[in-house]
């Protein structure tokens, strides 16, 4: 095996958590979470109790741009016809009375020509396999298979959350602003925030936009190579409209901080500048890990995340790695929930 510097092997990237810090469940109120701001500059953290306090740390002109994705029930439960189980994350949302997607399939012994019941109304059968439990599927129904998504499919809870997705998840594993549906994971920077701390910004001057990016497979993929640069990311949808274009220039030109709600508009963003600030439909492949130069982004909110992931390759990429084991260790000894549902950081 060829010679990997530090910065560039998985394992540099690797820490221990607790099992019992992992958030299955969000707390009661959005704004609850804890907050750890992080001061890239003189590499202090603050901790506080209360996400609501970021509020002291956003000026007027602070430019603040959220994914305004939309999660759909893409998790769907049956089982074959020899009676085995089968757990599906479908990758797209199913239109029609016959629809061709990618989906993760828990289960054994599931391969070409699989059949799975969800219940007398939908059908499955497992048209492709893949690496990685990836599966090309044919969703079946006589009737509208969306409507039906909606009243048998569950919230796609990511697979740490060790239980059954409730009612509760539909609500709470999606943002307050979420409009455009098609991911199958949330931008979970954004749980926490509420309709009365968005007021609050708009109010003192900070100025809010959104874009879209659709969470897919390359979003959660995990890195299968010892050398992170070889790594891949799965193409994912966006959407940039001409006035957040034009706000972010505005911005660049008066030198205000753009801040950035999640890693996945942290790659919008930047995927922007490569494309010379145009608005843009269509596919980003952006994939941010140590050395990446920053263009746009001078401030970001988002979650803990997992050892070994691109998203906190990203997250490493921007404020060093040291200061962010530096903070994850802090947030470890004090008792800070970790990943989708856990506490936020502030990394300015």
């Amino acid at each position: 095996m060829s010679f990997i510097p530090k910065k560039f092997d998985l394992e540099t990237y690797n820490y221990e958590l607790p099992e019992n810090l992992i958030a299955f469940y969000p707390t009661q109120e959005r704004t609850q979470s804890k907050l750890l701001v992080i001061n890239r500059k003189t590499k202090e953290l603050y901790f506080h109790e209360r996400f609501s306090e970021i509020e002291n740390y956003l000026k007027k002109g602070d430019l603040l741009i959220l994914n305004n994705t939309k999660v759909f029930p893409a998790r769907l439960k049956g089982k074959k016809l020899t009676g085995g189980e089968a757990d599906l994350l479908l990758f797209q949302k199913p239109r029609g009375k016959t629809f061709e997607t990618h989906a993760l399939i828990k289960g054994k012994r599931i391969k070409k020509g699989t059949e799975i019941r969800i219940n007398d109304k939908i059908k499955v059968k497992v048209l492709e396999k893949y690496e990685g439990g990836r599966f090309l599927v044919e969703l079946k129904s006589k009737n509208n298979l969306e409507n039906l998504i909606y009243k048998y499919g569950k919230a796609p809870l990511p697979p740490y959350i060790k239980r059954e997705p409730e009612v509760l998840d539909l609500q709470r594993y999606q943002t307050v602003y979420a409009e455009k549906e098609g991911s199958i994971a949330a931008p979970t920077a954004g749980f926490h925030f509420d309709e009365k701390l968005l007021t609050r910004l708009k109010e003192k001057g900070v100025i809010i936009k959104y874009i879209t990016l659709h969470v897919g497979y390359g979003t959660f993929a995990p890195i299968k190579v010892r050398d992170i640069r070889k790594h891949k990311i799965e193409p994912e949808y966006i959407e940039v409209e001409e006035d957040v274009i034009s706000e972010i220039k505005l911005a660049l030109l008066e030198k205000r901080r753009i801040i950035a709600v999640g890693t996945t508009v942290v790659r919008t963003l930047e995927f922007i500048a490569q494309k010379e600030f145009n608005p843009y439909k269509g596919l980003c492949d952006l994939y941010i890990y140590p050395s990446f130069k920053f263009r746009v982004v001078s401030a970001m909110i988002t979650n803990f995340h997992l050892p070994k992931s691109s998203l906190l390759l990203l997250v490493c990429a921007f404020a060093g790695k040291d200061l962010i084991f530096k903070a994850y260790k802090e947030a470890i000894k004090r008792k800070y929930r970790f990943y989708s549902y856990g506490d936020a950081t502030f990394i300015i």
